[in-house]
């Protein structure tokens, strides 16, 4: 689904708040990730939103915390801030987040800062097998802390969206068609690798109110057995 008439009036509000706060420091303002689309998931996805400075310095970021405010009591995260030049120079560094945003972002303000900005390939591969093995390990180490069905329930639903995300980055450094919408990705990994990725459907089916969350523990256990087969497949085919 896309984001809704109200979160909408309250991207134009934050652009209004911004400019007036910094009126000679703002660069551009960028609402970027799964809100730009129809893979937007109430209560799931959150709205986020980029924000270049002439100087993310500590002055600028007094002037603007009261919009920053303002922003999160309207229960959104806290935006991603930094300066035009740090912008430029992080695409080695945040390769896979810089790639989502060129692919899927809307301009709300300003240039576009993301428009000349080129991603290493070796580092997006590079990371894209370090976040993966991460998350398998963090969804591990949450499950640990899961205490009732309900919190295993909202461990699984809570993680796909990142799984997903990192399938379909295996997907572009194997430079297969990689298909931004998350079941879509899933999907297509599992045909790429030849691995069974059913488990994580049915997560998103959970997840979207297709299907009761039952039986948790089974079905945690198939959910982590896929995704580590999917990252045990990726780290070894890409050695």
């Amino acid at each position: 689904m896309a984001i809704k008439q109200k979160q909408e009036e309250a991207l134009v509000q934050l652009v209004a708040k911004l400019k007036n706060a910094l009126p000679d420091q703002l660069g551009a303002v960028i609402l970027y990730g799964s809100a730009v689309d129809h893979d937007f998931a109430e209560g799931f996805s959150d709205v986020n939103v980029l924000v270049t400075l002439r100087s993310a310095d500590a002055s600028a970021l007094k002037a603007a915390a009261p919009v920053i405010d303002w922003w999160v009591q309207q229960k959104h995260p806290v935006p991603v801030v930094m300066s035009e030049n740090e912008l430029r120079q992080s695409a080695d560094v945040f390769a896979i987040e810089f790639m989502d945003m060129k692919q899927r972002h809307r301009l709300l303000h300003g240039d576009d800062p993301l428009a000349g900005i080129e991603v290493p390939r070796e580092m997006h591969r590079a990371q894209v097998e370090r976040e993966l093995r991460t998350a398998v390990v963090k969804l591990r180490q949450a499950y640990l802390m899961a205490k009732t069905d309900e919190a295993v329930s909202r461990l699984m639903t809570s993680s796909v969206s990142s799984f997903a995300t990192l399938f379909r980055h295996s997907l572009i450094v194997f430079g297969q068609q990689a298909p931004m919408e998350k079941r879509a990705a899933v999907e297509a990994i599992g045909s790429a690798l030849n691995t069974d990725v059913a488990a994580v459907l049915q997560v998103f089916d959970i997840r979207e109110k297709r299907a009761p969350a039952k039986d948790c523990g089974a079905m945690f256990a198939a959910y982590l057995a896929a995704v580590t087969r999917v990252t045990d497949e990726v780290d070894r085919r890409l050695g």
